[in-house]
């Protein structure tokens, strides 16, 4: 099966205990579809470049799964019609990634340059 990564934003005002049951809900879809999870981060709530519906944040999440196409879509089609998430963006992967992402890990290392 293909590897997809998705990395979609939810509100703001949401708590990091909503951002992570939303995140189990589409992370379930996937693997009711025969998809499996391969990683997942919380990056935490950042600033976007641009306002976006009157908001300046959001809580970004990254999934990294392995799930057939329809899976994919049926994601992507929830996550539309959710009034939680701001944005959302699919891209199919050539091999999964191993390790942090390119955001956790540059956020680590200035923790440990700070110290």
């Amino acid at each position: 099966m293909p590897i997809y990564e998705t990395v979609f934003i939810t509100r703001q005002d949401l708590g990091a205990a909503q951002v992570e049951q939303i995140t189990q809900e589409f992370s379930k879809i996937l693997t009711d579809m025969g998809g499996t999870i391969l990683k997942t981060e919380q990056w935490g709530l950042r600033a976007f470049a641009y306002r976006i519906n009157k908001a300046r944040k959001g809580h970004y999440t990254l999934v990294e799964c392995d799930a057939p196409a329809p899976a994919i879509l049926e994601m992507e089609r929830l996550m539309r019609n959710s009034e939680d998430i701001v944005r959302y963006m699919t891209i199919k992967l050539e091999v999964p990634t191993t390790g942090p992402s390119a955001i956790i890990d540059k956020n680590s290392n200035t923790e440990e340059e700070a110290a």
